[in-house]
């Protein structure tokens, strides 16, 4: 005797028995039980929930033998129950639409559709996968199926109800089938193991029942081949060999490396999977599956369910490791990955892609986003200037070119040690009385974060990415970095802003100060305000505003006017990199003028 699957063989016989579908079941036998059964229904919903098993259900219901009138529950032994079961009962047309999808195979069942049933009550017709058929068909069956004759009932499924027409739609009861929920599936499938004499870790049918992600039909299908692999004991090793899904071992160390930023071990271990024969798409997904599931660690106590996870030395792992992460860095991996498995379907270089992507995720922290920079400087440029409430505060003329300073994180070592500024008490900044470039190097960002907590956050956005360059006869010279000399050259064309910095620093410092900017590549000072080569700094008592020298125009090189779209000129080069906004984002961002917009005038 040949073999059937559990798919068929466990297949629902009755509305009571019916998994995840019980609203539609209840409703079916509410309309049985009160004589309102209509003349054509449509069920719809994603495959493997029940739409087809729920459809002979009905027919048993309509044509059971065993009883006088349609009933809401056959017996399921009599001869047309028995043959409805089979797909074979003579009154119970089953037709694919996918197969019969021409006016003409709809012809000859309006033809057949007049003559009454052979021993049923109704001759009932199931059109699977009704979308299927062309638009004449459907055309062909309206008549027919708004006014059918009283002895024909029309039973319709699909997975896609927007390809049928809507004159189709209108004269049918719909029922949209949800899929069925994980625990559904889960306790369905230890009920059928049970049958089975067969054993199985509750994890493990938990497993398989997310994985069929509503489908009963394909949680069975997946169940019938553990089956035929087993040795006696269903196991999550078993099921891992079945599905080809990495090591649990070798996802962590290479998580474990993404997370640590080693670019150089993630890399191995991106290697290590594929020389043990996973698949690009394969490894994917289960990196994907494992930055959701840190994800819901993260947010979810330890013990949620909704990490399938036995091993308590695995979950423990996995919990320390979603702490390396934070929610963004998740939901940007799992978006990494999912463009990645989407590429790597179309492409012939499946692995460079999932290399990069690797690298992306690995060195994020490094990557700045352009948008978001230009979004900052426009801000800035748009901020209103206010009157300073501190002393007046100019510009210097720029000091002597030279390398820049470095930063005081990096001549920690070579300066004094300060004083703790703070009180630990208090919590409250108490500047020493007689102030030094050391103490204002090494307490910058605490000077800064003291102004912000004043509310005064705005004005510490202009100076954030600056460090203080030298002190001098109560004259401040800040320095910025040289990828930031866009920022410096926007608050070099904004004086008050100048001025009321200057002011918020008096506030800090408890005393008054002239804040000036150095021009790009100036040396630091020291205390007595010599440069390295034993030279004074320009007097600051009476500075002049820094403003960067800009070339000069070119003159025109002819009067003629040029055609939209031609290619730019340098002339037109030069005259475009003279904006202001342009030479903004230029110093900041590099890039070169490529193309240039003409009007038609």
């Amino acid at each position: 005797m040949s073999y059937t699957v559990l798919a068929r063989r466990y297949r629902s016989e009755t509305f009571d028995d019916v998994v995840g579908q019980q609203a539609v079941a209840q409703t079916l036998k509410n309309a049985i039980e009160g004589d309102r059964v209509a003349h054509a229904y449509l069920f719809n919903g994603t495959r493997g929930v029940g739409k087809t098993s729920m459809a002979r259900i009905l027919a048993k219901a309509l044509n059971c033998l065993t009883f006088d009138k349609p009933t809401a529950k056959p017996c399921c032994k009599c001869e047309s129950c028995i043959a409805v079961n089979e797909g074979n009962d003579i009154d119970v047309i089953e037709i694919d639409g996918a197969s019969n999808t021409g006016v003409d195979h709809i012809r000859e069942l309006r033809q057949n559709a007049i003559y009454r049933p052979a021993r049923g009550r109704f001759k009932i017709y199931i059109i699977d996968e009704v979308h299927m058929l062309s638009t004449g068909a459907f055309n062909a069956l309206l008549k027919t199926l708004e006014e059918p004759p009283e002895h024909v009932k029309f039973i319709m499924a699909t997975t896609e109800p927007n390809k049928i027409l809507p004159t189709i739609l209108s004269r049918c009861q719909r029922f949209d089938f949800r899929n069925i929920q994980a625990n559904d599936i889960a306790n369905h499938l230890k009920k059928i193991l049970t049958d089975e004499k067969m054993e199985a870790e509750d994890i493990l049918l938990r497993r398989i029942a997310r994985l069929a992600r509503g489908s009963m039909r394909d949680a069975l299908s997946l169940l019938d081949q553990l089956l035929s692999m087993s040795d006696g004991k269903l196991t999550l090793e078993l099921l891992d060999e079945l599905l080809g899904t990495p090591r649990s071992e070798l996802i962590i160390g290479l998580v474990e490396a993404i997370g640590q930023n080693n670019l150089s071990a993630a890399l191995i271990q991106v290697d290590k999977a594929l020389q043990e024969g996973l698949a690009l798409e394969q490894l994917g997904q289960a990196l994907q599956g494992h930055f959701r599931d840190l994800m819901i660690l993260r947010n979810c106590p330890d013990d949620t369910e909704l990490v399938d996870l036995s091993d308590k030395t695995v979950r423990e792992k996995m919990a320390e490791q979603a702490k390396m992460f934070d929610d963004a860095a998740l939901v940007y991996n799992i978006t990494v990955m999912e463009e990645l498995l989407r590429a790597v379907k179309t492409s012939g270089s499946g692995r460079p892609l999932f290399e990069a992507a690797v690298v992306r995720m690995t060195v994020s922290e490094r990557f700045s986003d352009t948008k978001a920079l230009i979004e900052q400087l426009q801000q800035l440029q748009s901020a209103p200037a206010s009157p300073s409430r501190g002393n007046p505060v100019t510009q210097s003329q720029s000091a002597p070119a030279a390398p820049a300073p470095r930063p005081a994180a990096l001549v920690k070592s070579e300066t004094k040690k300060v004083s703790d500024p703070f009180n630990s008490e208090k919590k409250q900044f108490t500047p020493p009385e007689t102030l030094d470039i050391e103490f204002l190097q090494q307490q910058w960002q605490n000077i800064l974060s003291e102004i912000e907590k004043r509310g005064k956050k705005s004005l510490v956005a202009f100076v954030q990415l600056s460090q203080p360059l030298s002190w001098e006869e109560q004259t401040l010279t800040i320095q910025f970095r040289p990828e930031q000399n866009g920022m410096r050259s926007l608050l070099q064309d904004r004086p008050e802003q100048m001025q009321e910095i200057g002011g918020a620093l008096a506030d800090v410092l408890g005393q008054p100060v002239q804040l000036c900017l150095a021009s790009v590549g100036a040396v630091d000072t020291n205390r007595s305000g010599k440069t390295a080569r034993g030279k004074t700094t320009p007097d600051k008592t009476e500075p002049e505003p820094a403003i960067m020298p800009q070339a000069k125009p070119e003159p025109k090189a002819s009067s003629a006017k040029m055609p939209p779209g031609a290619k730019p000129s340098q002339t037109e080069i030069n005259e475009a990199m003279q904006e202001p906004q342009i030479r903004n984002v230029q110093e900041i961002l590099g890039g070169k003028v490529r193309h240039i917009e003409r009007g038609k005038n």
